[in-house]
């Protein structure tokens, strides 16, 4: 055997023998910084015994054994994760071959290639990259990673003098020359890399090498840190370029990263890097890197890891906001743009937000406006503002925000476009769980299927986002479900079901949508949010699933579309429903929205919207066992007869766009007819004012109604008009204020509840009222042409006719609609009024004599309808 054979039999045996040994001291402590240590010293024993055999042979020897010395001219160094010391179980080892000049290089050639043949002969992964040393003073931009590289260079053996050239004066010379081209090139490919890990850290099995908040996370903090100090001190820093509690969590971090990184090599016998459901299992049982925790399982495991990696994603995120280098072009112009929306409270450069007052986050209100700020304009935090926050939050504990107020601030961040990112950073600093603890149940929370690929929180802020971005799609798909967003009456109620909607899973056992409900229920209790409002939260998060499951039978079933719209009830939330559904799904995967599964939805959508348009007029009868009845009974034990006579006969529909309350308000109304006979209630929602009539039915009364909001200048966006079978009518109009007459005057308040009275008594002039309207308002242009259309459909129902008029929205529409079907002799038993932009949709079911119209009266009533549109 030759001299050389036995060193490698030698070195063979050497390596599997302390290899086992690193494994059994890690096995029992679960150290990955010692472990990686150790085998970082394993492996620089075996390269200096290979360069003493093959490379400085006949060479004086160094008075230190350890780091072999010789021959001039030629250095080896480590780089990359050996040059920090972090050479992992079974990552490669990074070397760099460095050499004077090209005549070394051609010199060592052979030997290098023995050297290194004899490393993979040794089945080591060997990494190796060969350069002189002017080669290391150009950059290359297509090959960053070797540059950065050098940033971790460490001296193993041959010339001293030429490493300390490396180091010393060529590395310094490069950054200091090429520090925006490093930083931008750095920043590029950690973007690049974000990219295809959906921009989040959020991950079910995540990569915790590669993926954000990763160890090479870890790494391009130090680096864009270690750049920008040698730019500024033209020389290499001493310590750590972080501040102490930065500095003290990242190392926390590290500490945790490398342990599990171990411990996935030393489980594979490979260098795999994700965390697979299996080993997260086994991490948590041998709680690897939690140190003295008690019993973990798995899910407690991975929000610990989840934690660890929020913390090295803050950190390069803020640096890569932080260094103007690291911005592209578009992104530097987009900043400039925003750095002009600074206000009182907040000062923006280069799209960070500062605190005008470092003390003003002693207010929870200026806190909660910093975020709807956030939400609003798309900006980042600074890391002083982060730390004003962190620093503000053990005061807020103690009396957090709650109640309408709160809602009120959350209600208008959920609505801003860059929402999802607002309540990340919220989440991400503990103040999203502060303010709604119901929230913690679902932190970081993994739940296993081979569908999801996020956390659940994480799940929910995309689901969030999808929504958002809608606007802004050139999707065919998406620009149907962004119309349909902007048709919504209360989008907020829908941000706020879909944040909450997942709750549940954070439950062990049970069905995670009832426990959804529950937890939603005391959210709202802490928002104190409306119980109309709360109403249709609770609706969306119960059904959540039920479009999904609709889409497992024949859609084009009509049983199918008739027993999916009887549990939704209303277009209202048929479209909530529609649009939560499609950000369910989008948020599980980007691959789980198909094409076809997305046309499914929307066709469900269709058909279920025709069906509600067209049942409205079947009838409640009281006797019959319900939900909702059973309901209004217990609010109203005593008057049973009442409650009987007054219910007999409204449409279903009239139970499904009502809440029980609303229901005995209006019974309590028409109790009051006998004294008054036209009852009117007035307030003012969110987007528009609300007025409820009561009264009993009578020849062109909807027309009437109508034309005294057109008389007041009020545009009508919504409306519902019910009759029971006594002959009671519950009319309900949304208008706007065009002019702002209501908002202004709030005397004009009275006035304008006694002029509705007084038109319905045929005691004021409707037509005087409207004429003088029409002289004091010009002509609007309209933006957007819309083409009249009239259908009608006499197979619906069963003893109405039922016309759809789709027209252009304008003054006095309504007016002049159902003035024209009364001038007709046809009755409205139920009108359902909608606009959509600058589109009006008004559904009437019609009567004439107590029947259908026949074809001959509805083609009349069609010519008539189209003479009176098209004289306007």
């Amino acid at each position: 055997m030759t001299a050389a054979s036995s060193l490698i039999s030698e070195l063979r045996e050497s390596l599997n023998e302390h290899s086992a040994r690193i494994r059994r001291e890690f096995e029992s402590t679960s150290d990955g910084r010692a472990a990686a240590a150790e085998r970082t010293l394993l492996i620089e024993g075996i390269l200096h015994k290979l360069w003493h055999e093959f490379i400085s042979v006949g060479e004086p020897s160094s008075s230190q054994p350890s780091s072999p010395g010789g021959p001039a001219n030629f250095a080896l160094v480590a780089t990359g994760g050996f040059g920090r010391g972090w050479l992992f179980p079974y990552s490669d080892i990074d070397l760099l071959f460095l050499f004077a000049d090209r005549d070394a290089e051609q010199a060592f050639k052979d030997p290098v290639r023995r050297f290194s043949q004899e490393l993979w002969d040794l089945r080591l992964k060997l990494s190796p990259a060969s350069r002189t040393l002017s080669e290391c003073e150009r950059y290359d931009p297509n090959n960053t990673e070797f540059t950065i590289s050098l940033l971790d260079c460490r001296y193993l053996a041959g010339d001293r003098e030429l490493f300390r050239r490396l180091h010393d004066k060529v590395i310094p010379k490069l950054v200091m020359r090429e520090s925006k081209a490093l930083v931008q090139g750095l920043a590029e490919v950690t973007r690049e890399r974000h990219a295809k890990y959906g921009l989040t850290l959020y991950h079910l099995e995540p990569n915790l090498k590669e993926a954000p908040g990763g160890l090479r996370d870890y790494n391009v903090a130090c680096w864009l840190a270690l750049i920008s100090a040698i730019d500024k001190l033209h020389d290499w820093p001493e310590g750590s370029p972080f501040r102490g509690p930065v500095r003290k969590q990242l190392e926390s971090a590290l500490d945790f990263l490398m342990s599990a990184r171990c411990f996935l090599h030393f489980r594979h016998g490979r260098d795999e890097n994700t965390l697979s459901w299996e080993a997260q299992d086994e991490a948590a049982a041998r709680k690897i890197g939690a140190g003295d925790a008690e019993q973990l399982s798995a899910a407690d495991w991975m929000r610990i890891y989840f934690g660890h990696a929020r913390t090295v994603q803050r950190a390069v995120t803020q640096l890569l906001e932080e260094i103007p280098e690291a911005w592209s072009a578009l992104y530097r112009q987009v900043q400039s743009w925003r750095s002009r929306v600074s206000t009182t409270d907040f000062s923006v450069v280069d799209g960070l937000i500062f605190l005008q007052q470092p003390s003003a986050l002693q207010d929870p209100e200026v806190l909660l406006r910093l975020f709807h700020f956030m939400a609003h304009h798309g900006l980042k935090l600074s890391a002083t503002t982060e730390m004003r926050i962190e620093q503000a939050l053990p005061a807020l504990a103690s009396t957090p925000p709650r109640g309408a107020e709160l809602w009120l601030y959350l209600q208008e961040t959920l609505l801003q476009p860059h929402a999802a990112d607002a309540l990340r950073a919220m989440h991400s600093l503990r103040l999203l769980t502060l303010l709604l603890p119901e929230l913690k149940l679902i932190d970081s929370l993994v739940v296993r299927d081979f569908y999801h690929r996020f956390t659940v929180d994480e799940h929910s802020f995309l689901a969030i986002e999808s929504l958002h971005r809608l606007k802004q799609s050139k999707s065919e798909w998406d620009k149907r479900y962004a119309e349909l967003l902007g048709e919504l009456e209360d989008p907020e109620l829908l941000y706020l079901a879909l944040l909450l909607h997942d709750t549940g899973k954070g439950e062990p056992n049970g069905n995670h949508v009832e426990s959804s409900l529950n937890i939603a229920n005391r959210a709202m209790d802490r928002l104190d949010v409306d119980p109309k409002e709360r109403a249709e939260v609770l609706f969306l998060v119960g059904n959540h699933l039920e479009l999904s499951a609709a889409l497992r039978r024949d859609i084009f079933d009509p049983a199918t579309v008739a027993a999916f719209a009887g549990k939704i009830g209303t277009p209202e939330r048929l479209k909530m429903l529609c649009l939560l559904t499609y950000a369910d799904i989008k948020a599980v995967n980007p691959e789980a929205l198909t094409p076809w599964k997305a046309e499914n939805v929307w066709q469900l959508y269709i058909a279920a919207e025709n069906y509600l348009n067209r049942s409205a007029d079947q009838r409640v009868h009281a006797g019959v066992n319900d939900d909702k009845l059973a309901r209004l009974r217990s609010l109203a034990p005593v008057a049973k007869t009442k409650f009987k006579d007054f219910l007999e006969g409204f449409p279903q529909r009239y139970l499904l766009a009502h809440t029980a309350e609303e229901i005995m308000r209006h019974m309590h109304m028409a109790d009051e007819l006998a004294r008054d006979p036209v009852q009117v209630e007035l307030k003012r929602g969110r987007h528009w004012y609300e007025l409820t009539l009561v009264t009993k039915d009578r020849p062109f009364l909807f027309a009437t109604l109508a034309g005294v909001l057109a008389a007041w200048g009020m545009n009508i966006v919504k409306a519902n008009a019910f009759s029971n079978q006594a002959g009671t009518v519950v009319d309900t109009l949304h208008f706007t204020d065009r002019f702002r007459t209501l908002e202004l005057n709030l005397s004009e308040w009275a006035r304008f509840r006694n002029s509705v009275t007084s038109v319905l008594l045929g005691e004021a002039d409707l037509e005087k009222m409207l004429r003088d309207r029409q002289r004091s308002e010009k002509g609007a242009i309209a933006k957007v042409k819309v083409e009249t259309k009239i259908e009608f459909d006499h197979t619906c129902s069963a003893t109405t006719t039922l016309v759809q008029v789709i027209t252009q929205d304008r003054p006095r529409l309504l007016h002049r609609i159902a003035s024209s079907l009364s001038d007709r002799h046809c009755n409205i038993e139920i009108a359902l009024i909608d606009t959509e932009g600058q589109m009006a949709i008004d559904t009437f079911y019609l009567t004439s004599d107590g029947k259908k119209l026949s074809a001959e009266h509805s083609r009349e009533v069609e010519k008539a309808l189209l003479e009176k549109l098209k004289a306007e």
